[in-house]
């Protein structure tokens, strides 16, 4: 049985976003894969900076995912990855979404939106970095047709970094 995929709008993110994110992400489940609580709100402040610049220059970034009803749910979007380990100078694309929207769509929708937007921006091919046991970001690459290609020593946890990538090259689907 298919079910109606939710409306998501992406925008740059705001200096009110980072507040919002900050409010969003203060959970332990949705920080359960990205060190086990929320940042201090001064670190979504510069992250929002940052994405908006990446937007000016790029033409894209870690963008706010707003639902049918104005609601700030999170962020997905892509960057070149950030970090000195890894798959060093590539795209990344990822998500954070709210726990109350989990299990909606709104991540597997805001993804292809992204995909679409790369595809615009010239961008050929994006990874996705996940760790071990994220079953929800890990079926989000499977729905984006995202192939598990390598995998990378985490350098915080004791585990490998999986790396999944995609071609957004013409004629390859989505």
């Amino acid at each position: 049985m298919d079910r109606a995929l939710p409306v998501v709008r992406l925008r740059v993110p705001t200096d009110e976003d980072a507040v919002a994110w900050h409010r969003v992400f203060d959970d332990p489940d949705v920080m359960e894969f990205h060190g086990g609580r929320s940042a201090e709100l001064y670190v979504y402040e510069e992250l929002t900076a940052r994405q908006r610049r990446h937007d000016a220059e790029r033409g894209f970034c870690l963008w706010t995912m707003v639902d049918e009803d104005g609601r700030v749910i999170g962020f997905t979007g892509a960057q070149p990855w950030p970090q000195d380990w890894g798959p060093t100078g590539e795209i990344e694309i990822g998500w954070r979404l709210g726990r109350a929207y989990w299990g909606r769509g709104y991540a597997t929708v805001a993804a292809r939106l992204t995909l679409e937007r790369l595809r615009a921006a010239g961008v050929t091919d994006v990874v996705a970095m996940v760790r071990p046991g994220n079953e929800r970001s890990i079926a989000v690459t499977k729905r984006l047709g995202m192939e598990l290609a390598e995998t990378f020593p985490h350098p915080r946890f004791a585990e490998e970094a999986l790396c999944f990538r995609l071609s957004l090259r013409d004629g390859h689907p989505e």
